[in-house]
């Protein structure tokens, strides 16, 4: 699920939402399509504070001998996630915050042609996702990776699928990003039912060539 994302908020809105400190190699915005394996900007905690800083979304588990020496992992199912062996450390040390737009998702109707719908917060502002992240080294190659956390959907999201980013507010970013300490795993739950608005997009999303703001745009 969540198998595309829009990032369009500027990297200094970014750094004064989060009061975080920015890399010099943030991915360009805005991003209409971002696909699995590019570069996004995710928010870090540690003993220097916030960082800004792009990963690779799409985590790479310690014991892929390459990159894709595996399914291609872009989220993390909340409800097995202390346990499952790719996800368990990162869990408990590194956890972030990947703050878009709003993200595409695909309804199937039976053998119908899947139609994507954009989803975002309904007051519009940015939408922040629950995530978790580590460092992958292998011959010399080194990446930063992530995935998104994603839990059972609530009943507006149900209409189109069955699980949902684990989104979270303001008041909820320290205690994801572990600054107070322990006790995150109260966070991964759905949404209130009238925190996201969704509209049907045109099919050229479907390509992960196609881009420009128009991507957004409601089928009416």
């Amino acid at each position: 699920m969540c198998g595309r994302i829009a990032m369009t908020l500027p990297h200094d809105a970014m750094v004064q939402m989060f009061e975080a400190v920015p890399a010099n190699d943030l991915p360009p915005v805005p991003d209409y399509n971002v696909c699995p394996t590019v570069q996004i900007s995710v928010v870090t905690a540690g003993g220097g504070g916030r960082r800004l800083r792009p990963m690779r979304w799409g985590f790479i588990p310690d014991w892929y001998k390459k990159p894709n020496g595996g399914p291609l992992l872009i989220s993390a199912r909340a409800e097995t996630l202390a346990e499952k062996p790719a996800f368990r450390a990162a869990c408990r040390a590194r956890r972030c915050l990947i703050p878009v737009t709003g993200f595409y998702e695909w309804f199937r109707d039976g053998d119908a042609k899947p139609l994507p719908w954009f989803i975002q917060r309904a007051d519009r502002a940015p939408l922040v996702m629950a995530g978790i992240w580590q460092d992958w080294e292998r011959d010399g190659e080194r990446l930063t990776t992530c995935a998104i956390v994603t839990t059972g959907a609530n009943l507006a999201m149900a209409r189109i699928h069955h699980r949902i980013p684990v989104i979270l507010t303001a008041p909820d970013w320290p205690l994801w990003l572990g600054e107070p300490g322990k006790g995150a795993a109260v966070l991964m739950k759905s949404a209130p039912e009238d925190a996201l608005s969704f509209h049907r997009v045109g099919t050229a999303v479907n390509s992960n060539k196609a881009s420009g703001a128009g991507l957004l745009d409601p089928i009416v």
